[in-house]
């Protein structure tokens, strides 16, 4: 069994996927720059980690399924986040596919798949949470950290939603839709008219696309901004999670691109 770190490389490109750190990118480096935040105060705030069996924040850590009430642990703010797996050490199956228990802190038994393939132009991510047992609900998706100073040049963020949710006092999001205001984000979004793209002028691009229809934007740190694709807003468990099955799993998939900026003609 491969534990610790793999790296995927290829021409321009390299990455490095920390196994014992939750199966998160701890790297992302493209012709030389490296676009991720590679280090920070805790588990949440660093890298580009998996969320599941839930995404975003659960209100007080308390849900309700199949009759029955739940209590999940409280982790930031005296909500339940970001889901169990970013937390675990997982187990490759191979060089792009990797394995992990939904663990003790979850109520039902159960297991998440992640793949992680590199190209010459972007990544390509697959996740996968499955039911060991029974029927339980869940949502998904990701959370890169990407540095706003790349090459000396600072991101500018290409985000046109339709609509964000507006949030309770606690910072939850609700289901009430309103405009989109200015920023700064913690807000969760939808109906998009574009992918969202960072670019770092002279640099690079980078643009991202999902199958999720929900995008969480965190923009209150200086050295960072955050642009999360999840199957569901924040707090689906209380309001419209997807229900797994045995053999009916919830499926999430992103790519991540980049292009380099054309360089003048001689």
């Amino acid at each position: 069994m491969v534990k610790g770190v793999v790296t995927q490389s290829t021409e321009g490109a390299r990455i490095a996927i920390d196994l014992d750190a939750g199966c998160r990118l701890a790297s992302l480096e493209v012709h030389g720059h490296e676009l991720l935040v590679t280090s920070g105060p805790g588990p949440i705030d660093w890298g580009c980690y998996p969320m599941a069996p839930y995404a975003g924040r659960v209100n007080e850590g308390r849900f309700a399924f199949g009759g029955a009430s739940y209590q999940l642990p409280r982790t930031l703010g005296g909500h339940a986040t970001h889901g169990t797996v970013f937390r675990h050490r997982w187990e490759a199956e191979s060089d792009s596919s990797f394995k992990t228990e939904l663990g003790a802190e979850w109520p039902f038994s159960g297991w998440v798949r992640q793949e992680i393939r590199l190209f010459p132009s972007g990544i390509a991510f697959r996740m996968e949470v499955h039911s060991e047992d029974g029927a339980m609900p869940a949502s998904c998706g990701w959370h890169p950290w990407f540095r706003r100073i790349v090459g000396g040049a600072e991101a500018e963020l290409d985000f046109r939603p339709g609509f964000m949710f507006e949030r309770d006092l606690t910072g939850i999001a609700t289901r009430d839709r309103r405009p989109v205001s200015a920023g700064p984000w913690d807000d969760c979004f939808g109906d998009l008219d574009r992918p969202p793209a960072l670019t770092w002028p002279g640099v690079l691009r980078l643009e991202m696309e999902a199958t999720c229809d929900y995008w969480v934007v965190f923009t209150e740190r200086d050295h960072a901004l955050c642009i999360e694709p999840q199957t569901a807003p924040p707090d689906a468990l209380n309001h419209d999670a997807f229900v797994v099955e045995p053999g009916k799993p919830l499926i999430a998939e992103c790519t991540m691109t980049w292009h380099l900026p054309e360089q003048p003609a001689p």
